[in-house]
């Protein structure tokens, strides 16, 4: 059975529609960024901190591998995890890859109550968010099926992949 593989920029509700949807669908699901952080055993703000962004998509890159190799499992990506072909590869060949899509007003009033994103470390974050979008957006729209968030429940757009992964297993 395929996997499911959630990708999008951060706050655009991959971890909530994650949890739907593994209650709908009875599969287990996996946070990379979660993983990545076990495995490291710290969070992602001291892993970039430490070591860099090149570092934590070194490791990003091998859990994706991990991961992609099992079967029935959600795996929610973290929001850079697009910008290597590779991973995308890896994720393509036993999965159906949905990329959650949100404006950056949307974005910006979900990432503002967490201080756990690294790359929004700035002084103007709406800026940073509109500049990271406007370079990653290539790589989100050759990613899989978008799905719209703005304005709808995490249990509204779980329902929606629901019915659009049964047709594309």
């Amino acid at each position: 059975m395929k996997n499911l593989v959630l990708t999008g920029f951060m706050g655009t509700g991959k971890t909530a529609v994650g949890r739907e949807l593994s209650r709908m669908l009875d599969m287990k699901i996996v946070n990379i960024d979660t993983e990545i952080e076990l495995s490291q055993k710290m969070t992602i703000n001291e892993i970039f901190k430490n070591y860099g962004e090149e570092y934590f998509r070194n490791i990003e890159t091998g859990l994706i591998k991990k991961f992609s190799e099992k079967e029935n499992v959600i795996i929610s990506t973290g929001g850079g995890a697009v910008l290597r072909e590779e991973n995308m590869e890896l994720l393509r060949k036993n999965g159906v890859i949905f990329c959650l899509n949100a404006s950056p007003a949307t974005i910006f009033e979900r990432t503002s109550r967490s201080g756990d994103r690294p790359l929004l470390k700035v002084d103007d974050p709406k800026t940073k968010i509109k500049e990271l979008l406007d370079s990653r957006r290539p790589y989100y729209e050759k990613a899989g099926i978008t799905i719209e968030t703005d304005g709808k429940s995490p249990l509204r757009i779980a329902e929606e992949i629901r019915e659009l992964f049964r047709c594309g297993r």
